[in-house]
C-alpha cells in the first residue's frame, strides 16, 4: 500500500520557509540600532521630606495558662529474636594461568653518514 502525501503539509512547510526567509525585520532592526535620538535634559526632582518616625504604643503580651504534662505510660521495648548464622561452604581459591610476556625483537640502529 502506498503512502499518499498530505498536501496541506508541504503548504505550511513553505509558508514557515517563506516566513524565515523574510530579512524585513532584520532591516528595521538596523535602522532603530542607527537612529540618534536628541539629548534631553534630565527633570530635577524634588526633595521629599522626612517624615518622623512613629512610636507606637507597647501593648502587653498575654500570658497563656500552662497545662499540666500528662503523664504517658511506658511500653517494654520489644526485643527480636537472633536467629542463627548460616554457615557457608568455603569458596575454592581460583589459580589463574601465568602468561609469558612477549619478547619484542631489537632492531640495530642504521649508521649515520659523516659530512665531510
Amino acid at each position: 500500500m502506498a503512502y499518499r502525501h498530505n498536501q496541506s503539509f508541504f503548504l505550511v512547510l513553505l509558508v514557515a520557509l517563506s516566513l524565515t526567509s523574510c530579512n524585513t525585520i532584520q532591516a528595521e532592526a538596523r535602522h532603530l540600532l542607527e537612529v540618534t535620538l536628541p539629548e534631553l535634559p534630565k527633570p530635577e526632582l524634588p526633595e521629599i521630606p522626612t517624615l518622623p518616625k512613629l512610636e507606637f504604643p507597647e501593648i502587653p503580651k498575654p500570658e497563656l495558662p500552662t497545662l499540666p504534662q500528662p503523664e504517658l505510660p511506658e511500653f517494654p521495648k520489644p526485643e527480636l529474636p537472633t536467629l542463627p548464622m548460616p554457615e557457608l561452604p568455603p569458596m575454592p581459591k581460583l589459580e589463574f594461568p601465568t602468561i609469558p610476556k612477549p619478547e619484542l625483537p631489537t632492531l640495530s640502529k642504521p649508521a649515520m653518514a659523516q659530512k665531510p
